[in-house]
């Protein structure tokens, strides 16, 4: 499947954008700079619990973050993240705590990447991204691996230390390939997991395992989920997607197989769909689009052409 027509029709896949981050990291265990950094005046700070934070609406209708200078974030010691310094030489932390702080004027509201990562600047999106994937590493790996003992954060963040053995434990990230397969008449292969509402359906996605490459991980996948075989498999685009802890990896699969065998474990219902009856399932309501955030709704529009047309459009 060619990419070439797509290429002129600009729509970047959701929290990929250049945030204008630098995330400084030769820094992160300077507690001199971190120290003086938390407490310059420019420093903005904001916090993150259970994958969300506060976002607010400007007057301009614009959608940012909620910040504060660091002299009036909440308190807290250890779960304090530095996420960066952007072109203006602004510094950036991120705080977790058990539970957003309330807002006086009851305008701000608390949204995850999923609501808040279309609406937010490239800039905003990027340190939620991060903040959220540090707060879900921070919060299932709190002992040590190796030896069970109680690990403590370094780092600003993005180390955890077992003082019992010695052992340093990273940030996880999990790779996952998520690919729109299609087959010799061009059609697309959409599947329904099981879990998911009647009539959502997107493409096929699951980890890469051990001792595996991300092409082989793709074909197994795919023969796993549908029963279908895949032959050629090209690579699109990566996205973060820190639900807790994925890396997407996109890709488009070609088809040798066609006949459909749901696993009916994770699949529930997978179906072919030509251009024309995607459309009409979409304009119907019968069939309900990937969500617009995910790299699904790329590779999926990649190969519609132009963006997926939505409940109620005319043909």
């Amino acid at each position: 499947m060619s990419t070439d027509s797509y290429a002129a029709w600009d729509r970047p896949i959701g929290l990929t954008a250049p945030s204008g981050i630098d995330r400084e990291a030769h820094n992160r265990l300077d507690e001199a700079w971190l120290a003086a950094a938390w407490s310059h005046p420019t420093t903005r700070v904001f916090v993150v619990s259970g994958g969300q934070a506060l976002i607010d609406d400007t007057p301009d209708g614009r959608t940012e973050l909620v910040m504060t200078p660091a002299f009036e974030a909440p308190l807290t010691e250890t779960h304090r993240y530095f996420l960066g310094t952007d072109e203006d030489g602004v510094r950036y932390f991120a705080l977790q705590k058990d539970s957003l702080p309330g807002r006086m004027d009851q305008s701000a509201r608390p949204a995850g990447l999923r609501e808040a990562g279309l609406l937010l600047s490239p800039r905003d999106a990027g340190l939620l991204v991060h903040a959220v994937a540090l707060e879900n590493w921070q919060r299932l790996h709190r002992f040590c691996s190796r030896c069970g003992e109680r690990t403590v954060i370094a780092a600003a963040g993005h180390i955890r230390r077992c003082q019992a053995c010695g052992a340093e434990h990273y940030p996880r990230t999990d790779p996952a390939v998520i690919m729109l397969v299609t087959d010799d008449e061009d059609r697309a292969l959409l599947g329904r997991q099981v879990h998911w509402p009647e009539g959502r359906f997107s493409t096929l996605a699951g980890f890469v395992e051990p001792g595996e490459s991300i092409e082989q991980s793709v074909r197994r996948e795919v023969r796993e989920e549908v029963g279908v075989s895949v032959g050629e498999v090209g690579y699109v685009a990566s996205q973060p997607w820190p639900f807790p802890s994925s890396l997407m990896l996109g890709f488009t699969a070609r088809a040798v197989s066609s006949e459909i065998v749901v696993d009916g474990e994770e699949i529930h219902e997978a179906r072919w769909f030509s251009r024309e009856e995607l459309r009409a399932a979409f304009e119907s309501g019968e069939v309900l689009p990937p969500y617009g955030i995910s790299i699904a709704a790329r590779l999926v529009e990649l190969w519609y052409g132009k963006p997926l047309p939505k409940p109620g459009d005319a043909a």
